[in-house]
């Protein structure tokens, strides 16, 4: 049996097999660009709560914003924003946080829109391959027929194998990058509601602290 290489099988594709390769070359940088950028903001976010609760606490807002600008995290510079009011109205509070939210969120949700598209249009690029391939094939066989010359298989199998080629080929990269796409989507939405929630207790936690008789003597 006769074995066939991948770069075999990658120029038995057709031209199509480049557009596919280079859909997978831009998929693999925005995936590693992602998941460094989620490894770099990852933070455990109950004690970064919690250390910045202390702080305020205490009356300490300098040590509170010493402790936001340790991370790097979107949920870090979000409280930042609602420390940094702090002694405002709840308003005030909430509308800087939802500011710096306007801010962060789309850095939180950058590339995801490409890779999406690449998980959409992978599977297309190699349904174009199939409809190339078995053009070429039916070209083939016209020319045969109107030649009349006798068909074999060996004049419509190379449209065939481009078509199969392809197909999977396109198939084959959409599958990982859609699987990868969603669990992005998953955690970015998942970081998001945690965002939103940590500001919310700050809002509340602030107004509190705030609304108690001893606040301003608070050591």
């Amino acid at each position: 049996m006769m074995e066939i290489s991948p770069w075999q099988l990658f120029l038995l594709g057709g031209p199509v097999m480049w557009l596919i390769f280079l859909s997978s070359v831009l998929a693999l940088a925005i995936i590693i660009e992602k998941v460094l950028f989620l490894k770099s903001i990852k933070e455990d976010i109950a004690g970064l709560k919690n250390s910045i609760f202390d702080s305020i606490l205490k009356n300490d807002i300098k040590a509170a914003l010493k402790t936001c600008d340790r991370s790097a995290s979107p949920l870090a510079h979000v409280l930042k924003a609602g420390v940094l009011q702090y002694g405002n109205s709840q308003e005030a509070i909430a509308s800087a946080m939802q500011e710096a939210c306007r801010f962060e969120i789309p850095r939180l949700e950058e590339r995801s829109i490409e890779l999406a598209v690449i998980g959409n249009v992978a599977p297309l690029l190699g349904f174009l391959g199939t409809i190339i391939g078995m053009c070429g094939s039916f070209y083939t066989m016209q020319l045969r027929v109107t030649a009349l010359n006798p068909l074999s298989f060996h004049d419509i199998a190379g449209g065939v194998w481009q078509s199969l080629i392809t197909t999977g080929a396109g198939l084959a990269l959409a599958i990982p990058i859609v699987i990868v796409s969603n669990y992005f989507i998953n955690y970015q939405n998942n970081y998001i509601l945690q965002i939103e929630k940590a500001a919310g207790d700050l809002v509340n936690f602030i107004v509190h602290i705030a609304a108690e008789p001893d606040s301003e003597n608070r050591e």
